[in-house]
C-alpha cells in the first residue's frame, strides 16, 4: 500500500511491534481502516510499518486486546521537523518570519509563462505585458481584469489572432494564436538522385523524374537512380527528382567486448533529508550531518503546497541519498559476443537510419584473447542509399519544369 498524499504534511512514523498476534493487530488495523504500509518481518515475532502520526495514538486498545508491545524506530514529517526546529532559534524564528510572509508572497506574480507562439518571439510578448503592468513580482491586487490585460497586449501585438491571459495561483499564463501565413513555396533546383555507396537496388519509388535502374541491379557510387531530365527526345526538361531508392549495402565491422563489466547497484544504505523550498531557496529541517558514502546517487521528490486549486510558491522537498557500488561482473563469450552484436545493431539503426533493416550477418572471425572477445562481423543492411546530386550543367535545348 502506498502512503497518504498527505503524510508528509501530517506527519508519519515507522514502528516495530513485538508479540505472539502480530498478525491479529495487522487485522484489527485493516479493520479499523488505519492505514499501514512498507510491511516488514524484523523476526519471528516482530514486524515493522509505517503508519500516520494521528494514527499512532489509536494503537493502544488494540495492543491492550493483542498483547502487542509498540517501539517507534522512525519519525518523519512536518510535526516533528518543526519540533525539531523549535530547539533551535535561529531556524525557528527564520521559519516564523517565513510563515508569516507567506501569504504577501503568494500574493505575488512569481512566473509568466507564454504558449502558442511560433513566430512571435517571447521577449516581444513579456515586454507588451509588462506595459500593461503584468511582470515577475507584481502585487496580484495591482493587476487589471483579465480580459483587459488580453485585448490590451492584443493591440500591441498585429500578428497575433487571438490573445488570452489566465492566472493560477502565483503564474499568469498568455495563450497565443498566431495570425496564419500562406506556405511559401519552396524553390528546389533541379538534380539527379545518385547512389551515395556501392550497392544492389532493392526497392525504387521515383515521384517526380525517371527511374534509370531496376531492382537487383548492382550501382556504384555516383550512378544515376533517378533523372531528373524527362520528357522527349525532342522537348526534354529537367526538374528536381524525388523518390526512394533502397539497396543492400555490406559493412563491415571490428568489434572488441571485454569479458570482465561493472554494474552499479545499490547497497541499501541511504540517508534522508527534507527541506522547506521558497523559489530556489531551501531551509532543511531534518537530515543534518554529512554524506557518508563515497559513491551515490539522490533521489529528489517535490511536493508543492497549494490551497484547493490555488499553488503556493513552497514546496516540501525530500531527498533521499542512496550509496551505491560497482559490482565486477564476467560475462561468458556467449554473452560478450551478444552485447557486441547489439552494440552494431544500434550504431547501424543510428547511421543508416530507423528504416535500415539487417538482412544478414556472418561472423568472419571470432577470437577470445587478453580478457576480451575479438569479432569482424559482416552485415549485409538494406538502407536508403539515394543523395541529391545538382543538374549544374545542360544542353541549351532542355528547359526547366515546375
Amino acid at each position: 500500500m502506498k502512503p497518504p498524499a498527505t503524510a508528509k504534511w501530517r506527519g508519519y512514523v515507522r514502528i516495530a511491534v513485538r508479540g505472539k498476534h502480530t498478525e491479529q493487530l495487522i487485522n484489527e488495523l485493516y479493520t479499523q481502516e488505519i492505514s499501514i504500509w512498507d510491511i516488514s518481518r524484523l523476526g519471528e515475532d516482530q514486524v515493522s510499518m509505517m503508519l500516520m502520526l494521528p494514527d499512532f495514538f489509536r494503537l493502544r486498545p488494540l495492543l491492550r486486546r493483542t498483547g502487542c508491545r509498540v517501539h517507534v524506530l522512525e519519525r518523519y514529517g512536518l510535526p516533528f521537523s518543526l519540533r525539531q526546529l523549535s530547539k533551535r532559534s535561529f531556524f525557528a524564528s527564520g521559519l516564523l518570519l517565513f510563515l508569516l510572509g507567506l501569504y504577501m508572497l503568494s500574493s505575488l506574480v512569481w512566473t509568466i509563462e507564454v504558449k502558442g507562439n511560433e513566430r512571435i518571439h517571447t521577449e516581444q510578448i513579456l515586454e507588451a505585458a509588462k506595459k500593461e503592468g503584468v511582470f515577475p513580482f507584481q502585487w496580484s491586487f495591482r493587476l487589471k481584469k483579465m480580459d483587459e490585460i488580453s485585448k490590451e497586449i492584443h493591440a500591441q501585438l498585429p500578428d497575433a489572432t487571438w490573445i488570452g491571459v489566465s492566472k493560477q495561483g502565483t503564474k499568469i499564463m498568455i495563450h497565443v494564436v498566431e495570425s496564419a501565413v500562406p506556405d511559401s513555396k519552396k524553390l528546389v533546383n533541379p538534380r539527379n538522385l545518385v547512389a551515395k555507396v556501392d550497392a544492389v537496388v532493392t526497392q525504387i519509388i521515383a515521384s517526380q523524374g525517371k527511374a534509370v535502374v531496376r531492382p537487383n541491379t548492382r550501382v556504384k557510387k555516383g550512378n544515376v537512380l533517378i533523372s531528373g531530365i524527362i520528357g522527349s527526345t525532342d522537348m526534354p526538361r529537367i526538374v528536381p527528382a524525388q523518390g526512394t531508392v533502397k539497396g543492400l549495402v555490406w559493412h563491415e565491422y571490428n568489434i572488441s567486448v571485454p569479458f570482465l563489466t561493472k554494474e552499479k547497484t545499490f547497497t541499501g544504505a541511504y540517508k534522508e533529508r527534507q527541506y522547506i523550498q521558497l523559489g530556489d531557496r531551501r531551509l532543511q529541517v531534518s537530515g543534518y550531518g554529512g554524506i557518508e558514502f563515497a559513491n551515490y546517487e539522490i533521489i529528489e521528490e517535490e511536493e508543492q503546497a497549494g490551497v484547493s486549486r490555488i499553488k503556493l510558491p513552497i514546496k516540501w522537498v525530500h531527498e533521499k541519498i542512496m550509496e551505491v557500488a560497482e559490482v565486477a561482473k564476467e560475462r561468458s563469450e556467449d554473452e560478450a559476443v551478444r552485447v557486441g552484436l547489439e552494440q552494431a545493431h544500434a550504431d547501424i539503426a543510428a547511421k543508416y537510419g530507423g528504416d535500415s533493416r539487417i538482412v544478414t550477418e556472418k561472423i568472419l572471425h571470432q577470437k577470445a584473447d587478453n580478457g576480451k572477445v575479438n569479432l569482424k562481423v559482416l552485415f549485409e543492411v538494406e538502407q536508403s542509399i539515394a543523395v541529391e546530386q545538382p543538374i549544374v550543367s545542360a544542353p541549351e535545348d532542355l528547359r526547366q519544369g515546375d
